[in-house]
This record gives C-alpha cells, structure tokens and sequence, in this order.
C-alpha cells in the first residue's frame, strides 16, 4: 500500500513517527521544527509544515545560527533523547548554519538540519544564490556543513529519502555518533511527489543503548583503582548525557574519591556533596586543581580531557599518574594512553562500584580534600559579598547575587567570554541540569538562543541566560522570538564595554588589550578614553523584551528577584565594577597554552615570552 505526498511531506510525516527509548522512558524524537522561510524550502518544507501543523509544532526564527543554538539547548535538556529539526532557505540561509552545527557536533548533542539546495534537474544553471564550482557540479555551499556534520545526505531522488531518513535517525539517536545530521534538499525535488509505502510512517522506537564494560577491562580498571593512593575522578558531559548522576553519587560515597568536574560535568554532583571539589583545570577551583597535580590515578568519567581540563598538559604532574578513562565513545576511552573502559557512564560506574567493593581512600587523603573545599568555600563567599550594597557590582557580586535567589529549579546558561570561568569556579550547582554551559565550542550568541530551547523543553522551570555585552552584540535577536512566543526567559544582561576575558588574556600574551574594549578609536589606532554612547538595554526594549536597569548591588537583588517572577521574557541590565583596584573572581589556577609571539621589540610580549616559556616547559605527554 502507498501514499502519495511530495518529497517535503514524506519526510515531515516520516518525523512525526520517530520516538526515542532508555530505561523506559519514551519520547518523540523531533519535537519541533525551526524554520526560516526563502526560495529553496518555503514551497517544499514550508507548504508541508503547514500541511502536517496539527501534528509538527512550527517555531519562527530570525537567525539559521540561533535556530540550531535552540535545538540544541532543547536537545540537551531532554538528555539527547529529543530535539529539533531546522530548515533554511538554500544560500547564505544555508550556510548561516554552519557555526551552529559545529557546536552540536563537538558537543555530542543531535540536531536535524534541513536546508534548502539548488535544482537538482538544473532547469537553470546558475539559480539565485547558487555557487558556481567549474570542476565540479554537484557541489553546492551546503557541501561546508560536510565537515560538521556526523551524518551528510543530499536527496535528488525521491526514493533516496527512505535510506536516507533511516540513516540519519540512527545517528541521531546514537549515544557515540550523535551531533549534527543534514539532509540537504534540493528545492525541485522536495516538491516532487512520489509513492511512499505505508511502512515508511510507521512508528518507530529507536532504543538508545547503555553498553556495559568489557569484563576484562572492568578487573583491570578495579585493580588500578584499588592500587591508588591519591585517586581523583574527573565528570564530563557524559555523565549527565547518560542521567547517571546517581551512580556517580553512590561511587563517590562508596569509594571516598572526590570528583572534580569539566563544565559539561559541573553540576554532576550538587556543590555541597561531601566529594565534590567543584571545577578543574584553567577554570578550576584551587581545591580540584591541587588534588590534579598530586593525583596517581586520574579516573574520567564522560570527558573529552580538553586543553582546559588538562591545563594544556601542565596539570597531571604525579610523576607515576596514570588514567583510566570511562567513556561510550572508544575515541575518548584511549586517550591520554589510559586504562580504557567503553561503557555507558551509568552502567561502568555501577559495574565498577561492585567490583571494587569493599574499596575506600585513606582517611587522611579524605580529610585533606574536605578541608580544601571548605578553604574554597570561604573564597567564594568573599567573592560574592557585597560590602556596600550601593555600590556598582563586580561581576563576581553579580553571580553571587543570582545565587542567592535562585534554587534547585533554575537553569542558568552561559557559553563565552569572562562568566564561564567565573562560574566554573564560584556557582554552586544545586541540581544536574542547573549549570548549562557550552564551552566545547565556547560560542558567543549561544545563551539567547538556547535558553529559549531549555524553557521549550520545561517550561515549568526558571531560565536564565547569562549574557556579556559581547555575546549580546553577537547574537540578541532571538528576544523576539521569545516575545512573539511567550517564552519566558530571563536574560541577565552585564555590561562592562568590551571583551573582559580576551581582554584579559590579550595582556597576558603581550597583545596589550589592542581591540577588546568597547571605546572610541584614537589617532594612534588604539582604543581608548570613554565607553560608546551604546545602550544594550534600550535595544533590548526595542525588541520587546521588559527590561529592569540596575545601578547598584541593592538594586540588582530587588530586578533579579522581579525577573524571576515575572511571566514574561525579561531582562535585568547591569554594569559591572571594571577597576583593576576591586575585588574580582580568583585568578586563574592552572595555565593554558595560547602561543607568545617567539620575536618582539615592545616589553609586555617580551615578558609574556618568557613567562610562556617557563610554563611550557612543565608540559607533560602521558604515554
């Protein structure tokens, strides 16, 4: 039996029908689509959209890149077992996509793309928009979402789309191969119709595995544990993509072994569970980062052991550490010459738990580290309070303030800029998914995007994102999205008028600041005296957010607390204290490798050569 229904149709009905499974748990896989209308999908795409509207919730978008910024923060909040589809228009709607895919790729995190391509018949040759490539004339510019994507198809037959659509779930759907998938779709043939056999709408149940570890693996890993003396794990993002938070609070308690976490992982463990000892690495908490550099046995748990994590391979210094490496993806399980263990994170941790028992790190080691978090505590309460309530805020009394308010419920997300290591280093996660921070790819213009993806997904929690002046220039135009929906994000908007963390780190490699401040341009090129006449709350207001204006650390308390109140997306405005005489966040606890210039005739990259030098001479290959 067959159906009879263009290209465009076939494959929103064919997504209608796809759900995912783990431990039970049953969700629709592609709970809505993003789209943004030009030649090259409004009759294919578009014209199905509102064919299947009963059953594919539609989302009005007004950047290709955001739209994939709120797929993905949807996708993560629903633990991958969920997400979005987007669809462009082919050209420059095409391409605006490619950012967006990087980043769900390195994250790990699924996302349809379904942009829009030139005739496949080329009735026409060149159309509007199209890439001429001599040598070559089944290329297209959607051929740059090749390398980021985890799955590439494009459709020139209508018969092509079954294989095709089949593939593209099962990639989605897998725990290792997850990230971006593109179909792309050439605007003739979406409009094709063609006869579908009914078994394509079927409803499928794509089950999402939770592999165990290889026995062998699993004793030499217990082994290596029970061997160590100064034990330390470290939780990535693969703990909370496999929902075994749980597991890895029992391991811990069980084993005495304190966690430290990546930004993927923060929030694995609450911030005040006996073992956790908060952020490691560049961003890292003095307590994590001192247990790394002493540690024998380094065990990850769902991490990639990023530069920032290894604080470019300067911050593992025991002289006989060795790593075990708990990871789905065998890619990662090896690295670092580790021990490796490929398993689901919730399975290996549990499996591992038995196989150590009865396992406990030395009293001494334990009482050594409590007595570091509770050391780090005291510094973040430094940081936070607010001596003169009238005063301007520093960025870290900004934090500290939102922390005081919020509670298990909220969700705060971050991506770029100076608040990721702020945060790494002084927020205290009070649930797994409070902390939601995008640093694989530390993409400016994330944080609007996606928390409109996080509050799509639950809409019963409070959602901020946390922006900088920066990232807001980046990327703020999906505010109107939010307003045009009702989507009640909250948007903590800090003001300090440039790139605070280049900034900072442009004066550490002898860059002198040139270009990170948001100031007018001298004669002599470089950018100096008063701030741009630039009111990022009043463009804000332009684009129908409610905005609350803050000019103190009283009046920031009073807007953030009506913020979240509020029922509508709103937005709390600060500037923040910039002086280099007030208190900030800690400075860094671990280096991380951006090279100095080798020659120079001005001081400050002459000094910072030789301060690099000195670091790299620390860094270690783990073989």
């Amino acid at each position: 039996m067959t159906t009879r229904l263009t290209v465009a149709q076939a494959l929103v009905r064919f997504l209608t029908a796809q759900h995912t499974e783990r431990d039970g748990e049953r969700r629709r896989l592609i709970g809505a689509t993003w789209g943004i209308f030009g030649h090259g999908n409004v009759a294919g795409i578009g014209q199905a959209l509102v064919e299947y509207a009963g059953v594919m919730p539609y989302h009005q978008g007004r950047n290709e890149q955001s739209m994939v910024h709120a797929a993905v923060g949807y996708a993560r909040q629903c633990g991958r077992l969920a997400t979005h589809a987007v669809t462009t228009s082919i050209g420059p709607g095409a391409t605006n996509l490619v950012t967006g895919a990087a980043l769900a790729t390195v994250n790990h995190l699924p996302v349809l793309l379904l942009p829009g391509d030139v005739f496949a018949t080329r009735p026409a040759d060149p159309v509007l928009q199209q890439l001429e490539v001599p040598y070559a004339g089944d290329v297209s510019v959607n051929d740059t979402l090749r390398p980021v994507s985890r799955y590439f198809d494009r459709i020139t037959r209508p018969e092509q789309l079954i294989p095709s659509a089949l593939a593209a779930m099962r990639v989605l759907t897998d725990p290792v191969e997850t990230g971006a998938v593109t179909l792309a779709l050439p605007q003739d043939v979406q409009a094709e119709a063609y006869d579908w056999p009914e078994e394509f709408f079927a409803e499928r149940v794509w089950t999402v595995r939770r592999p165990g570890p290889d026995p062998a693996e699993l004793a030499r890993a217990a082994v290596a544990v029970r061997a160590a003396r100064r034990p330390l794990l470290v939780a990535g993002g693969g703990v909370r993509h496999s929902r075994a938070e749980a597991a890895l609070a029992a391991f811990a308690e069980a084993t005495g072994i304190p966690v430290a976490s990546t930004q993927a992982g923060k929030g694995a463990l609450r911030y005040d569970h006996p073992q956790d000892v908060g952020g490691i690495g560049h961003t890292g908490t003095a307590t994590a980062d001192e247990l790394a550099r002493t540690a024998d046995l380094v065990i990850g748990v769902g991490t990639r052991f990023t530069d920032f994590t290894t604080a470019s391979g300067t911050l593992f210094q025991h002289p006989d550490v060795r790593f075990l490496h708990l990871n789905i993806a065998p890619h990662d399980a090896h690295k670092l010459a580790a021990l490796p263990l490929v398993a689901d994170a919730r399975t290996g941790l549990e499996e591992l738990s038995e196989a150590l028992a009865p396992y406990k790190v030395d009293g001494a080691y334990a009482d050594e580290y409590t007595a570091g978090k509770e050391r780090w505590e005291r510094r973040v309460d430094a940081c936070f309070a607010s001596p003169d309530p009238d005063a301007r805020p520093t960025q870290p009394q900004v934090l500290g303030a939102l922390d005081a308010l919020v509670d298990e419920s909220d969700i705060v997300i971050n991506a770029a800029g100076s608040l990721p290591g702020d945060l790494h280093k002084l927020w205290r996660a009070r649930s797994r998914d409070q902390y939601h921070l995008e640093y694989g790819y530390s993409c400016m213009g994330y944080e609007i995007p996606a928390a409109l993806g996080v509050k799509l997904a639950a809409p019963e929690r409070e959602v901020w994102a946390l922006v900088g002046d920066g990232t807001y220039l980046m990327m703020p135009t999906e505010i109107v999205t939010a307003v045009q929906e009702g989507v009640a994000i909250k948007v903590l908007l800090v003001q300090n008028h440039g790139y605070a963390s280049i900034g900072g780190l442009s004066a550490a490699v002898g860059g002198e600041r040139f270009g990170t401040a948001y100031r007018f341009r001298t004669e002599e090129g470089t950018y100096t005296g008063a701030p741009l006449p630039v009111d990022l709350a009043a463009n804000a207001a332009s684009l129908g957010m409610r905005v609350l204006r803050a000019g103190s650390v009283r009046e920031l308390r009073a807007a953030l607390a009506e913020a979240r109140a509020a029922d509508t997306p709103t937005c709390v405005y600060v500037e923040t204290e910039t002086s280099d005489t007030v208190s900030g966040a800690p400075e860094a606890q671990a280096w991380w490798d951006v090279p100095v210039a080798a020659s120079a005739t001005r001081t400050p990259a002459v000094t910072a050569r030789e301060q690099y030098e000195r670091h790299v001479s620390t860094r270690r290959r783990h073989l």
